[in-house]
């Protein structure tokens, strides 16, 4: 907790916070707060920050990379989704000390695997009886991605309404007069991943088919995934996205 004047000079206040951003992110999120984020009616401001940067365990070779043609996905629209349909694959990459890995779920063509993935799904399919440690062809784009997010309407869906209710908000225990009240929370997600790892600020396979499980010899990720990066010992997801076109 860190006492800023945004009411005698909003834009000092908001440049300390970009600076104390950048600083513990390696400066790969600059301008978190832009210039219209806050003013002199703006009372508490959420920041939170996280950079993470990871080496495979083993890492791609570097001559093998070329330019290869990825697909998009096509749209189609069902009226009705067998659920015990699911069909894709999943691949988990270890990084140096095994702590984190990145999960990759790759839609084989016309499958509901990302439409189906939700969180407990998400956790009997990762399970340790589910992935079988092999060796396999990994084929993955590098790629890099920056995003930035407005949380008030989706933290207000999870049930934390009354932070950003004048009437209902109490932060009694930060401030004796119970003036503040939530105004903005922002969020910036930065992620990169290349040949000899990932960097991010905020070999196991598996092929799925109902409960039938080989194992790929090959994992081509040349169209839409969603990756995930996860500290194994707590099973807590760090970073999530999903990566559908290299433009």
């Amino acid at each position: 907790l860190e006492s800023v004047d945004f009411k005698g000079n909003a834009e000092e206040a908001r440049v300390h916070i970009n600076s104390w951003v950048e600083k513990q992110t390696q400066d790969k999120i600059k301008d978190l707060l832009s210039q219209d984020a806050v003013g002199s009616l703006t009372k508490l401001v959420l920041v939170n920050a996280i950079y993470f940067k990871g080496s495979w365990n083993t890492q791609f070779k570097e001559e093998k990379t070329a330019d290869v043609q990825f697909r998009l996905n096509k749209v189609t629209v069902q009226k009705v989704i067998n659920k015990n349909n699911v069909s894709g694959q999943i691949l988990e990459m270890p990084y140096k000390g095994n702590d984190l890995s990145m999960l990759i779920f790759l839609d084989t063509v016309s499958t509901q695997l990302e439409k189906e993935l939700t969180y407990q799904n998400f956790v009997d399919w990762t399970r340790p009886d589910m992935m079988s440690p092999n060796e396999v062809d990994v084929k993955l784009p590098r790629f890099k991605m920056e995003e930035k997010y407005d949380l008030e309407k989706i933290l207000t869906n999870m049930g934390m309404e009354n932070a950003f209710d004048i009437y209902k908000r109490d932060f009694s225990g930060m401030s004796p007069a119970n003036d503040l009240i939530v105004s903005k929370v922002v969020h910036k997600a930065f992620v990169d991943v290349n040949e000899e790892g990932t960097e991010a600020a905020a070999a196991t396979g598996v092929d799925m088919e109902v409960r039938s499980i080989t194992i790929p010899a090959e994992f081509v990720a040349d169209h839409p995934f969603i990756f995930f990066i996860r500290h194994k010992p707590t099973k807590s997801i760090l970073f999530v996205g999903r990566y559908c076109s290299p433009e």
